[in-house]
């Protein structure tokens, strides 16, 4: 359900909006009547997620509320709504935090969808920041969880209200294009095109035709007319990834664009203006290709005007548990499989691992995780073994202790054999202490008491000792363990 609160010195106009949202579905709609009543109202509640504020009201204007209300919670959206229209106005209301600017009258219709983006805009917020989950505290809205991540919400957030060019900086796989995404669908430009295009990925001799476009009969094979990226991204923006792959021919081109905002696709004779915005990334060493002479640096001062430094995973281990969650909500519903929790083991793996592949990687191995994965629980028995042998652990050790006990709590109890899973006749004597020697007899003895457990079930033995299928089936093999002797 979505929390709005419609601000107007017009009751017809309040009851107006409310009853087109009440219509559609999902708001909750309260009222006030003007700026001061909508400031108070914010102050007391903290739980609105949308204003739609009026301009011209008394006592206080829609400007002087907007500033206000973004000082009590910057995470409410603001949309402004006013009988007079024009571009100055919208720029200002915009710069101030406003998500958008709309004249009256507006439709019901038009008022839901952009509600509906404005809500899908601001989340991206909270996804690039994963570390910044909205929650609650004594009625507080709190975002952010570690400096790092609350130093890029702020950027990202000051961003969003200009049209300078950005520069993103971070290792692969730290969410790059998505912080591009949330500043594009927060800004300005959110009602034009997000063009991505991946400097390492094409050909030099293309490049121009395919940022610019060209006219038919340029070069050999141009047999008809090109639109390029720039123009395909007119009003919105253009995303360079990979910006130290991009050419020194196509720097200079590039830094034209930038100063003059105009450019000619190949084979033309006019200039094209370009209404967009530039957002480049990078994880390469800008700074040092400036001192090889690969990197122009008025290139480099052009789009370093206001960088975002993204941290790697390994930089902030404390928002891995946010992520791991975010990543299990989004495969549960992708997957329709109900897992919800990790057990202590599999997250302390999780833990000590280093990410050289950041959040990309976890994802990864998130599903990864899911697609083997059949209790409810994600156990160290899902997880990839390169990943258990990075973290000093045995992936076939791994699965014959630990999380058994508990996942297999109930069968254990329900066995007819009174004795531990685990019990003493496992270990050496101690005069025998030599891992190697007694490995494969503990092996087999706890595979033969995990079968006789769970009545032979191959599946349910797997489960809920945490072995793999495929590497029990290769000890029964190796063993000469036929489980059909273990069934009821």
């Amino acid at each position: 359900m979505i929390k709005v609160l419609v601000v107007d010195d017009d009751p017809g106009l309040r009851l107006s909006v409310k009853s087109a949202l009440t219509s559609a579905g999902g708001f909750d709609v309260d009222e006030a009547f003007d700026g001061i009543n909508a400031v108070e109202k914010v102050q007391v509640h903290r739980d609105y997620n949308v204003v739609i504020l009026d301009v011209d009201m008394p006592r206080m204007n829609g400007l002087e509320a907007l500033q206000a209300i973004k000082e009590i919670d910057p995470s409410i959206v603001v949309l402004v709504l006013t009988a007079y229209a024009n571009i100055e106005d919208a720029v200002k209301v915009v710069k101030e935090g406003a998500y958008n600017y709309v004249a009256k009258p507006v439709r019901g219709d038009q008022l839901v969808e952009m509600i509906h983006r404005a809500m899908s805009a601001y989340s991206m917020i909270s996804e690039v920041a994963a570390s910044a989950p909205m929650m609650f505290e004594s009625g507080r809205k709190i975002i952010g969880q570690t400096e790092p991540m609350k130093k890029v919400f702020n950027i990202i957030t000051r961003l969003s209200k200009v049209d300078t060019p950005v520069l993103i900086r971070g290792a692969s796989g730290t969410g790059k294009e998505l912080v591009a995404r949330a500043i594009h669908f927060n800004s300005s430009f959110k009602d034009g095109n997000f063009v991505a295009i991946n400097c390492s990925a094409i050909p030099e001799n293309l490049f121009e035709s395919e940022l610019f476009g060209h006219e038919k009969g340029a070069f050999t094979g141009a047999d008809q007319r090109k639109i390029g990226r720039f123009q395909y991204a007119e009003g919105g923006t253009l995303f360079l990834d990979e910006l130290g792959d991009l050419p020194l021919a196509m720097q200079v081109k590039l830094l034209r664009v930038l100063q003059e905002r105009k450019f000619t696709p190949v084979g033309a004779n006019r200039e094209i203006d370009a209404h967009v915005r530039i957002i480049a990334a990078t994880n390469r060493p800008l700074e040092e290709m400036m001192k090889q002479g690969t990197f122009r640096e008025d290139l480099y001062y052009r789009l370093n005007v206001m960088p975002i430094f993204l941290p790697s995973l390994a930089e902030r281990k404390s928002d891995l548990s946010h992520l791991v969650n975010l990543f299990m909500q989004k495969f549960s519903k992708a997957q329709g499989k109900k897992i919800f929790s990790v057990s202590p083991e599999a997250m302390n793996v999780l833990m000590k691992y280093d990410w050289p592949g950041n959040i990309r990687e976890l994802e990864n191995i998130i599903e990864h995780a899911f697609i083997l994965e059949e209790s409810p629980i994600l156990t160290l028995a899902s997880l990839p073994e390169s990943l258990l042998r990075a973290t000093g652990v045995d992936p076939e050790s791994a699965n014959l202790k630990g999380e058994f006990a508990s996942a297999s709590k109930e069968a254990s109890e329900a066995s007819s054999e009174p004795e531990s899973l685990v019990s003493h006749s496992l270990l050496p004597e101690a005069e025998g202490l030599d891992f190697n020697k007694h490995k494969e007899a503990f092996e087999k003895e706890f595979i033969i008491k995990a079968l006789k457990t769970f009545k032979g079930r191959i599946n349910q033995t797997a489960l809920h000792a945490n072995i793999p299928k495929k590497t029990l089936l290769r000890k029964l093999e190796k063993y000469g363990i036929n489980a059909r002797d273990y069934g009821e």
